[in-house]
């Protein structure tokens, strides 16, 4: 019956029809229609339309944009990234361009999901008693549908680029947003979405992938949080908690359970990783303060709910006491500054101010504190971003770019100030490809060291507006025994390759006939060099099945070896062409 059908192709439909069986058997379950009739209460016809616009715009960025369109796995990033204020393109851009189609999915995955419990929460239809629907432009649902909630959006994910820490690219701040906005009210529905989220996720791959074959092989992989944007999640969180704190005070919703809402603010904490704060120490090594993270998320679930839940007390009304004990004077201050009864003056405008918060507005004010904090370093960096590559020697240039390879140089992208704390500093190393751009304000190592030394060939890319270009980084090295590889990288462009690094000159362990023996590369092949009493003597890599003789020792590849033999016998693989995966 099913002769010449492909067996992906059963699969996929398979995956169709389970998928429709199981929403028909539940319409007809749900012979009330309550879920529909909700939907229809709070959306324009039953839609979540603001969240549908919201992912065709971060969609159409991608595809017309970044060039997903014609490249689905290989967009076009590094222009599209929020480098530094001086850099407006892609400050405009970064929130919604991705790295890639996974990055895009996942985060589309995330919008659907959250997004849809944020749009439900704030209603297409005015919920204020005494309000007309059509009443003006804030009341009318398709305005509110169709234009204030992608217009939110759109603010919302400029602020994530605007107060990122470092270069950022992304619509994670504004999914982040999404579910702490839910989370306020709704915060076991939005960690029921998280679950909802996955199933999404894996309905799409086991769409696209419905027969997936594995085996054991190697892989390049950084630690898995080193990819995750903690800052930028963090603050989208907290700017969707202080929305949705604005939103149900100002409308007097109903608020969920203490215990309730703490829980759910934690769970979702926790499950989407926000704990993970770590440090970047240069050169592909990190460090992860799983503790320090665990409290912090904790506190700050307890935050949330205290500015939800807490009472009307004022906790700091004893400072309004403090306020008459000291007497001012009237004699300024001998270098010129302020008199002390101006600065007293202030001082008790300070103390008064904080004794009549109550408890709710504290713990409020204690998030949007904490929200500026979490911004204000993103700010000093984002100002201050040093485009000034200071890095001398060949590379290729791309318009306004310029792409070399360097190792142990400075990362001008982490340092732009120098910090230390608890043992940390942003003074760091970096070696790769690096790409600049002084127009742009672009310091990037595009492609690592350890990631080049993997692969062997990785395709870096540039571009701009309505255009792209590609690079070809490509190590060629060889491993010697009982000491360091040596290589050289050459980048490739429009049919053009060019040597833009090689390696010291490495010695190998061994001691062949009391001499030691040493290689090196340089800008169009290797040498294998024999120190002898009068210096030494070096000659190119022998070709396959060849020899060359060296103060005696005889160098033959064989293969992707070069063997050593001497006059008395010995014979040593000493050194082994480098493999990639």
């Amino acid at each position: 019956m099913f002769a010449g059908i492909e067996t992906v192709t059963l699969h996929r439909a398979a995956v169709v029809a389970a998928g429709l069986l199981a929403l028909a058997v539940l319409w007809r379950l749900d012979a009330s229609g309550r879920v529909g009739r909700r939907l229809r209460e709070r959306f324009v016809l039953g839609v979540p339309w603001g969240t549908v616009v919201s992912v065709l715009l971060v969609l159409s960025v991608y595809l017309f944009v970044q060039g997903g369109l014609d490249y689905w796995y290989s967009p076009t990033v590094v222009p599209f990234t929020a480098w530094s204020y001086s850099y407006p393109l892609g400050m405009l851009t970064a929130a919604f361009s991705h790295s890639g189609a996974g990055h895009l999915v996942g985060n589309l995955v995330g919008t659907l999901t959250y997004g849809v419990v944020a749009e439900y929460a704030w209603g297409h239809y005015p919920r204020r008693r005494g309000v007309s629907t059509f009443s003006s432009w804030r009341t009318n649902p398709y305005v509110r549908a169709f234009v204030v909630f992608p217009a939110a959006v759109v603010v919302v994910g400029t602020l994530t680029s605007l107060f990122g820490l470092g270069p950022v690219v992304g619509f994670s701040g504004v999914v982040f947003a999404f579910a702490g906005f839910a989370l306020v009210s709704y915060p076991l529905t939005t960690v029921l979405a998280l679950v909802t989220g996955r199933v999404v996720n894996l309905t799409y791959n086991a769409f696209l992938n419905p027969v997936v074959g594995a085996r054991s092989q190697p892989v390049f992989s950084t630690p898995w949080f080193a990819d995750i944007a903690i800052q930028g999640h963090a603050f989208g969180l907290l700017v969707g908690v202080l929305l949705g704190l604005w939103l149900v005070q100002r409308r007097g919703d109903d608020l969920p359970p203490v215990r309730r809402l703490w829980a759910g603010m934690l769970l979702f904490a926790v499950s989407q990783s926000l704990w993970a704060v770590y440090w970047y120490r240069g050169n592909s090594q990190y460090v992860l303060y799983r503790a320090g993270g665990l409290a912090l998320v904790t506190l700050l679930a307890t935050l949330v709910v205290a500015a939800v839940h807490a009472s009307d007390s004022r906790p700091l009304a004893w400072l309004a006491r403090t306020a008459d004990r000291g007497q001012p004077t009237e004699v300024g201050r001998a270098d010129g500054g302020r008199p002390d009864a101006d600065r007293q003056s202030d001082d008790e405008t300070v103390r008064g101010w904080l004794a009549s918060l109550s408890s709710r507005q504290l713990a409020a004010a204690l998030l949007l504190f904490s929200t500026a904090a979490l911004a204000g370093p993103a700010v000093g960096v984002n100002l201050l971003t040093n485009a000034d590559s200071g890095l001398d020697g060949p590379g290729v240039d791309v318009r306004d770019y310029r792409i070399t390879y360097a190792e142990d140089v400075q990362n001008e992208m982490v340092a732009v100030v120098d910090v230390e704390f608890f043992g940390e500093t942003t003074t760091v190393d970096t070696s790769g490809v690096i790409v600049t751009s002084d127009e742009r304000d672009i310091w990037t190592t595009a492609v690592s060291k350890s990631r080049l030394a993997f692969d062997g060939s990785v395709p870096v890319r540039v571009g701009g507006v309505g255009w792209r270009e590609t690079l070809t980084a490509t190590r060629q090295g060889w491993t010697v025994v009982g000491g360091d590889p040596v290589y050289r990288v050459t980048l490739t462009h429009d049919g053009e390759t060019v040597p833009v690094y090689a390696s010291p000159e490495r010695q190998a362990g061994p001691v062949l006939a009391g001499h030691n023996v040493s290689f090196a590369a340089n800008a169009t092949n290797f040498t294998v060099g024999v120190e002898t009493d009068s210096g030494v003597v070096r000659a190119p890599l022998p070709g396959k099945n060849e020899t060359v003789t060296l103060a005696g020792i005889d160098f033959t590849r064989e293969k992707r070896t070069i063997v050593a033999r001497t006059t008395d016998g010995t014979e040593l693989r000493i050194a082994a062409k480098e493999q990639y995966e």
